[in-house]
């Protein structure tokens, strides 16, 4: 009898001995920095950080919450994707320590990892506020906790962060690289504004190949110029879509009415302005004659920009995104030039137009007075010599024959 109460507190012993070591290993694998921190708690919305950068999308996440709740960052994976590149990276070297996952702001590093990669349409706002329609690419997506339990039950909490950034559809790339206007602008926000890759050119030909050469003394007015927006690296989904074109005396873009003169923006055109590809391919075209600025009536040359706010819209959809031509046309025109900025614009290098019209091949040393007198005084010397002929011939007719 002695000998079995010996085993049985013997067995209870061993128990209590493993029990113990259970819990120890349990408080083990919670590391120090997540002890003593105000973060060691269950996990919250509030754990995760998003920032939507230029390039880069990056999420922080708290990680001391995580451990409390029996997971590390071995086991957060984006999506419930269980692969090495949708993990993210423990950086302990900051207080609290945070899990931190960043990826490149394209398609193909969406799908990689199972991100949401939406296009949306909504009323447009900012450089776009008074825009009927312009699109937007939503990416989303969940950094979620893989179970490692096996079996039919589990104890573990499922901790799930979401995540989402706001992208305006200008300049959605195949490639790693995005930009925006400022070059090393930082958003911080759910929004960005984007204007790398695009570029214009000028061209003297209708078929636009010929770069158009602009000489120190400048074009002759009336020349036609051709102008190409294009984007380049865009995935075959977009298409380029040109909503205001217009000129200014500053190499800025500028929405004073005062300082731009429009040559098309939506249905309004300048009578010389000719749209020839817009929101049917990767590039728009369109054409206009070399003009002066009033302004420079005393100059000898006229120098000035031209701008265009461009976005993309989706190949599907670019018809609908088109401006309505049968609204009032004239309200449209005053509410854009007003409201839409030259954050979103690509410009040209400078335009110099001359005072000679493209119709005149050479130019007279004289102005138009001091030709008059030459004009004057020429016409009365040969009425001068016709008549002095005229009274020599009348005279000698008159003159007697002697004999």
């Amino acid at each position: 009898m002695k000998t079995y109460r010996a085993r049985l507190r013997t067995m209870w012993l061993v128990i209590l001995v493993c029990q113990l070591g259970l819990i120890l290993r349990t408080e083990a694998q919670i590391p120090g920095q997540c002890i003593t921190s105000d973060t060691n708690r269950a996990p919250e919305n509030s754990d995760i950080t998003v920032v939507c950068g230029t390039e880069f999308m990056d999420l922080n996440i708290l990680l001391c919450p995580m451990y409390h709740a029996r997971y590390n960052e071995s086991l957060m994976f984006l999506n419930n994707q269980n692969q090495e590149g949708c993990l993210g990276t423990a950086d302990w070297g900051v207080t609290p320590p945070v899990l931190r996952f960043r990826f490149p702001i394209n398609e193909s590093a969406m799908e990689s990892c199972s991100n949401s990669f939406k296009i949306i349409n909504e009323v447009g706002s900012g450089e776009f506020s008074d825009f009927s329609n312009v699109q937007y690419v939503n990416i989303s997506g969940a950094v979620t906790s893989l179970d490692p339990t096996i079996g039919m039950i589990t104890y573990k909490p499922q901790v799930l962060y979401k995540f989402s950034c706001l992208y305006p559809m200008q300049y959605i790339l195949n490639n790693s690289q995005l930009g925006v206007s400022g070059v090393n602008l930082v958003i911080n926000d759910n929004n960005g504004s984007f204007i790398s890759t695009l570029s214009m050119h000028l061209y003297q030909d209708e078929s636009y190949e010929d770069i158009l050469f602009i000489p120190q003394t400048g074009l002759k007015l009336k020349t036609k110029i051709y102008v190409a927006v294009k984007a380049t690296n865009l995935t075959e989904r977009f298409n380029v879509l040109l909503d205001r074109c217009f000129a200014t005396t500053s190499p800025y873009p500028t929405i004073n009415n005062d300082q731009a003169y429009d040559l098309f923006v939506g249905c309004v055109r300048d009578p010389q302005t000719k749209v020839d590809i817009n929101g049917e391919s990767q590039v728009a075209r369109f054409s206009f004659e070399a003009f002066r600025f009033v302004e420079h009536k005393n100059q000898t040359i006229s120098t000035f920009y031209l701008h265009c706010t461009t976005r993309l819209c989706e190949v599907s959809s670019c018809s609908s995104l088109m401006p309505d031509c049968n609204s009032n046309p004239g309200q449209r025109r005053r509410r854009e030039v007003q409201e839409v900025s030259g954050n979103a614009t690509v410009s040209s290098p400078a335009i110099f137009v001359g005072k000679q019209s493209a119709g005149v091949t050479s130019e007279s040393n004289y102005s138009s007075p001091v030709v008059a007198v030459i004009v004057c005084i020429v016409v009365l010397a040969i009425l001068l010599v016709a008549m002095a002929v005229y009274f020599a011939l009348h005279i000698r007719r008159k003159k007697p024959i002697v004999q």
